[in-house]
């Protein structure tokens, strides 16, 4: 039981860590007004999933709403700027 464990908190660290990555980019990408939006918004998707997927595995039921909410404007983003 103790593998299993361990390896679902090597899981979900990667997904916080690599999550945490992409919404950093994401924000400087549209901050910079540098017409990347497209990119920045694709990152945040992809920011909103692997976070999801963190909070699915630890049971962060709130959490995860609020990814549903952020994957939700991303999507609106790439709608928008397409």
């Amino acid at each position: 039981m103790a593998k299993i464990n361990t390896s679902r908190r090597g899981l979900t660290t990667v997904f916080e860590v690599t999550g945490s990555v992409l919404a950093m980019a994401y924000a400087l990408l549209i901050a910079s007004n540098t017409g990347a939006e497209l990119l920045g918004f694709a990152l945040l998707l992809l920011s909103a999933g692997l976070f999801a997927a963190w909070a699915m595995i630890d049971r962060r039921w709130t959490f995860l709403l609020l990814q549903g909410f952020y994957a939700t404007s991303a999507i609106i983003g790439l709608i928008r700027w397409a």
